[in-house]
């Protein structure tokens, strides 16, 4: 797996929308994807199936978060769609990030990321959650760079391969958790995009400087008017 990557969300209703949507790349184009919620609720595990039979690779992107039997039961049920990339909601604690490594990796302890397992990433705080919505809902009142870090602290410890982070903290998340560790950062925006519902957001060429490793876009590439076009050039932004 490249050590970095924009990977595509493809927030769609249905399999029809979303092969539609990849129909528009051309044969030997195969960008990084993002299975979320929408489109794993509405089709079910055979969409995984039939998209990386079309040679993608796949961040499954389904934010467990539950008591540890029940993640690491359902980590094990996940490893077998052969995804690359898999989550889970740091706030869930040890216990449970440790139970779902667990669910991943085989018996005798030897799968590696990317040669039998799916890279396995924790969601600190969300890129939509603020510092006002932070303190006055999450009633959480240290700083928001210092929850994430303590949040990517813990699952570094733990043994996860990196955390979902806003582009903002990715480069202090490289500076505490070590240069290997994985930084999957929503929120990417071009600078002539709109906002939508994103709080902690940046341009794809300010995340690459930003200690950025797999950068997740959604809308501003699937709503676009050519959605190539603007995927090839989130890749230029990023990549160089």
């Amino acid at each position: 797996m490249s050590a970095k990557d924009v990977i595509i969300a493809l927030d769609f209703p249905t399999k029809e929308d979303t092969l539609a949507f990849l129909d528009k790349f051309p044969a030997g184009e195969k960008p990084f994807v993002k299975i979320g919620m929408e489109l794993f609720y509405a089709e079910g595990p055979q969409i995984v199936r039939d998209i990386k039979a079309r040679g993608h690779k796949i961040f499954l992107d389904l934010k467990l978060h539950d008591i540890p039997n029940t993640v690491k039961r359902a980590m094990s049920v996940l490893s077998r769609l052969d995804v690359d990339m898999v989550n889970l909601h740091a706030a869930g604690a040890g216990e449970m990030m440790k139970a779902a490594l667990a669910g991943l990796t085989q018996p005798d302890g030897t799968c590696k990321p990317g040669s039998g397992r799916p890279l396995l990433i924790a969601v600190t705080q969300l890129t939509s959650t603020d510092g006002a919505a932070l303190k006055n809902e999450l009633l959480i009142d240290v700083p928001m760079a210092e929850t994430v870090m303590s949040y990517a602290k813990n699952a570094a410890s733990c043994g996860l391969d990196g955390v979902v982070c806003s582009p903002l903290e990715a480069a202090l998340v490289k500076e505490r958790c070590g240069e290997n560790f994985v930084t999957v950062t929503p929120g990417i925006r071009f600078a002539d995009s709109a906002v939508g519902d994103q709080k902690r957001i940046m341009t794809p060429a300010n995340a690459a400087q930003n200690g950025c490793d797999y950068l997740v876009m959604g809308r501003p590439i699937t709503q676009a008017a050519d959605p190539v076009a603007a995927y090839r050039r989130a890749v230029k932004d990023f990549l160089g």
